[in-house]
């Protein structure tokens, strides 16, 4: 009885270690580690181990994200155009207009995006040429704002709307300050009744398309252009171009203290819209069977055109409003294509392994702001990666 007894005792413990692993795997609803939420917002909904990624690996991520403080507040993986995976977490956080606090987050937030609103403009600006309200990225800046001829600088007439999209102009700007540094750029998009005179104003340090400089000036700049052409504001033209399209219902682009929109850094998306803009990118231009911005804008978008050094803690190459790096996982170097925003906001698109990664987070402050989604990227979700990317797309 004895030896009975006592292999009944070791059959319980080990059920209740087995009971305590499948616990840790799954979420506060009960529901398997990562398993997408039904929202019926568009995405189809698999499981990752049916992408071929290895959800074991991928349930370690919130384990790694508390040993690194990362502060990451989503994490949402889409493979072969399936959402298969997301999560999320509770903490400090810096919304527009808002304080600093704790916040809770889940598949229905919103979420700053920060600078990853440039990229949304650069496809904005693809679909307004598309839609021939605009001939082609290299008209002239100044064409579209004739009533600042009096206040341009010399060279202006040479800038192009390319030019801002590669951040290329070689307009005096900078905004690698501090925020309340008199020398930052930035602040002014929101402190000056006109904006677009300050920096159409700015005199032109360089021969366009020589010299690299971060500068949000000139998207605020191409947000007007796209309100100019087509005579809506930019929330309605992207809500009748891009969003509506996409089946995001559920967003906001802030203002600035001006009440001039913030085309640079003022989007708000729910991390799993975010994700769409990524597909998009990946598929080149279609959704769900349908072209929303042409495949060649997408391919000059992505193209490598310059060495982006000094912003988002890597050295990157930049293309039109997107980034372009690599990791190397398990000893092979992969390439990715991203959107990036202060804070952590981070769009990751791996074309070769047919995969889209959206990160947010609330590291506003800190050098280290990114780093909690490349090593995600890098270390869990590329590694976890089982099969070929040639699975037949939905």
């Amino acid at each position: 009885m004895r030896e009975g007894g006592s292999k009944l005792r070791r059959l319980g413990i080990a059920a209740v270690l087995l009971l305590l692993a499948v616990s840790s795997a799954r979420g506060q609803t009960g529901t398997a580690c990562g398993a997408p939420s039904a929202l019926n917002d568009g995405w189809i909904i698999d499981s990752s181990d049916s992408a071929g990624l290895d959800s074991e690996r991928l349930c370690t991520i919130a384990a790694r994200l508390k040993e690194t403080q990362a502060n990451v507040h989503a994490v949402v993986i889409v493979r072969h155009g399936r959402l298969v995976f997301e999560q999320y977490f509770a903490g400090y956080d810096e919304p527009w207009g808002q304080g600093g606090g704790q916040h809770d987050f889940d598949a229905t937030t919103r979420h700053d995006m920060r600078s990853v609103s440039k990229s949304a403009v650069s496809l904005l600006i693809g679909i307004a040429i598309d839609r021939k309200l605009i001939a082609s990225a290299d008209e002239p800046v100044v064409k579209f704002f004739p009533e600042y001829a009096s206040v341009k600088s010399p060279g202006w007439d040479q800038v192009t709307l390319r030019h801002l999209l590669t951040m290329s102009s070689g307009i005096q700007w900078d905004e690698n300050r501090a925020w309340n540094d008199p020398k930052n750029d930035e602040p002014y998009l929101g402190s000056e009744a006109d904006p677009f005179r300050y920096v159409l104003s700015k005199p032109i340090a360089a021969a366009p398309d020589r010299v690299w400089v971060y500068n949000g000036g000139g998207i605020d700049l191409l947000g007007n252009v796209i309100e100019r052409v087509s005579g809506k504001t930019l929330e309605a033209f992207a809500r009748e171009t891009l969003f509506g399209p996409l089946g995001i219902t559920d967003w906001e682009w802030m203002k600035w203290r001006n009440e001039r929109i913030a085309a640079a850094a003022g989007l708000r998306l729910r991390p799993r819209d975010a994700a769409k803009i990524g597909q998009l990118v990946l598929s080149r231009g279609i959704w769900a069977g349908r072209q929303i911005v042409s495949p060649g804008w997408i391919e000059q978008s992505i193209r490598p055109r310059f060495q982006a050094i000094g912003y988002f803690g890597g050295l990157f190459f930049y293309g039109q409003q997107w980034w372009m790096g690599r990791s190397i996982a398990q000893e092979t170097e992969v390439k990715w294509i991203a959107a990036m925003g202060l804070g952590g906001q981070r769009l990751f698109i791996v074309p070769d392994l047919d995969l889209v990664v959206m990160t947010t987070s609330g590291l506003y402050s800190q050098g280290r702001q990114g780093n909690g989604a490349l090593d995600m990227l890098t270390n869990f979700i590329i590694p976890s990666v089982r099969d070929s990317k040639n699975k037949e797309k939905p």
